[in-house]
């Protein structure tokens, strides 16, 4: 697919999202994508919005849970073979991303079990907004950084997708 056909794909995909929830808080702007492999993860985690839940599903015939998501994804749209859960994921070797400075593909994290213990993961999309599978009876989604459940439970991010590095 055509790089201008893509973004208009995302553009298209990101407006439809948008009129189904309440308007996040302006942000600035994502970096460009700055590889391939980034605009791959960015496409083939939209395509797999509306994806069922399973728990421990890691691929799109059975469904997914958050970890099982992300796995597929990198696998598929990049090549790289990640760790199966949240815990390892957030221990990946590579670098930690200021959340003012998340690009497309990036890997952000949450607490959803209370405390601070890595409970939950998705993919950085742009524009303040992840795709990720959320829980039970659900479908793969994507949803926005700003809303308030979102912000209260936020850990970190971390850049796989790093020049060099695969």
């Amino acid at each position: 697919m055509r790089l201008t056909a893509r973004f208009t794909l995302l553009a298209s995909i990101l407006l439809l999202a948008a009129c189904a929830g309440r308007s996040p808080d302006p942000q600035p702007l994502p970096p460009p994508i700055q590889s391939g492999a980034a605009e791959d993860v960015l496409f083939r985690a939209l395509g797999l919005v509306g994806t069922p839940y399973r728990y421990g599903g890691n691929n799109p015939q059975s469904g997914f849970d958050c970890s099982g998501l992300i796995g597929y994804v990198y696998r598929d749209a990049a090549g790289l073979q990640l760790p199966r859960s949240t815990r390892e994921l957030i221990r990946l070797p590579v670098p930690p991303v200021p959340r003012q400075a998340l690009s497309a593909g990036d890997l952000v994290f949450f607490a959803t079990s209370g405390g601070s213990q890595v409970s939950h993961a998705g993919i950085y999309v742009g524009e303040g907004r992840f795709v990720h599978a959320p829980s039970s009876g659900g479908t793969v989604r994507l949803d926005s950084l700003s809303s308030r459940y979102w912000q209260q439970t936020y850990l970190d991010a971390r850049r796989v997708l790093v020049a060099g590095a695969h």
